[in-house]
């Protein structure tokens, strides 16, 4: 993933300050008591929509995987970018895509590709969910220094986001199949509204911590920066949902604070929405940290209301962000599905009850 350990130890540092000064800017205890938490109580699981796979998912990752790192430039990036769109397709999703020469932090050239890929098209409501599908060029968190400058094979970071979006699809083709063949309403079997799952590219090419040079946020989420300044004509979806790191064993998805700032109300639509779904112990009613994601530029260059469904793990030693972040563990061996169940039907409740 891109955000870096250092940028949260920032926030850190500068929180320290100002709390010093007898100010206070950025809490860091219950979003509940900044009045997101949801003032009913719901005492029993009140799903809808079709059931999320997570078998299916998971599958998905892993053939991912197999194609090896996806790192910019390379030969398996490439042979992913066509599985990717080939599998949209196959779902019944109109799939463009927005190709940009991008310049990373070293000066190096990266040939990315952002994906789009439109459920009912035709929509004028639109809801956006989006991933990261580069991997990390270097496995510069490993414990191991020795593999600092190797690649990562991103099952967590990169490949999951991607794997719970094409599942999304697919149980969004079979509601339209199933409602099309119904003599019933359809209101319950298929959302009217439009879903575009939007791919990434080149997000994780971000400044190595082995460097030597300062961590530049702006060196991060390139191929959303690149799509935020060149929005396809006309486009303008309700809000924006990014997944990033979402099949993670022993995950939590705490709410970030630059989602907090720019999509307070996405926040607590998706957090009930997980209440609702039964997975509350996923999404936990607390304050995160300031993540430089791929949200950031979607909020502030294209003005979409965007949040971040990130893990954080408050006590882990190797990361905030979890054990196999940026390392060579960053493997489907350390996916758990049960993480993919809960972020995968926390968004089908979404999708199937926006009006």
């Amino acid at each position: 993933m891109k955000k870096s350990t250092k940028r949260i130890i920032l926030v850190t540092v500068i929180l320290g300050i100002v709390v010093a000064l007898g100010f206070v800017f950025w809490p860091t205890h219950s979003a509940s008591t900044d009045g997101l938490d949801d003032s009913e109580e719901i005492d029993k699981v009140e799903s809808v929509g079709p059931i999320f796979n997570a078998d299916t998912a998971f599958t998905y990752i892993k053939e991912q995987c197999d194609f090896g790192p996806r790192t910019m430039n390379s030969d398996a990036h490439e042979k992913c970018l066509r599985w990717i769109v080939n599998n949209f397709k196959q779902q019944g999703c109109k799939v463009i895509t927005q190709q940009a020469d991008l310049k990373g932090y070293d000066g190096t050239m990266l040939k990315s590709t952002n994906i789009m890929a439109s459920y009912n098209p035709d929509a004028t409501t639109r809801i956006m969910i989006c991933a990261h599908w580069d991997s990390r060029p270097w496995a510069d968190n490993d414990p191991d220094s020795t593999n600092w400058r190797k690649p990562i094979l991103a099952a967590n970071d990169g490949a999951s986001g991607v794997a719970v979006m094409l599942e999304i699809a697919r149980l969004l083709s079979l509601s339209k199949d199933s409602a099309s063949h119904s003599k019933t309403s359809t209101s319950n079997l298929t959302p009217n509204l439009g879903v575009d799952f939007v791919c990434f590219d080149a997000e994780d090419w971000g400044t190595p911590q082995w460097s030597g040079q300062a961590d530049d946020a702006n060196s991060w989420a390139l191929g959303a920066q690149y799509f935020s300044a060149h929005l396809p004509q006309g486009y303008g979806p309700r809000y924006g949902i990014l997944l990033d790191m979402v099949g993670g064993q022993g995950a939590q998805f705490y709410q970030e604070s630059f989602s907090l700032q720019y999509a307070p109300e996405i926040v607590k639509k998706v957090w009930r929405a997980a209440r609702r779904a039964g997975f509350s112990s996923f999404f936990p009613q607390k304050e995160g940290g300031m993540i430089t994601d791929d949200h950031v530029p979607v909020n502030q260059i294209a003005k979409i209301p965007c949040i971040d469904i990130v893990p954080y793990y408050p006590d882990c030693k190797e990361s905030s962000f979890g054990p196999t972040w940026h390392t060579l563990a960053d493997d489907v061996d350390h996916i758990d599905k049960s993480t993919l169940k809960a972020v995968g039907q926390t968004l089908v409740q979404v999708i199937f009850t926006e009006e």
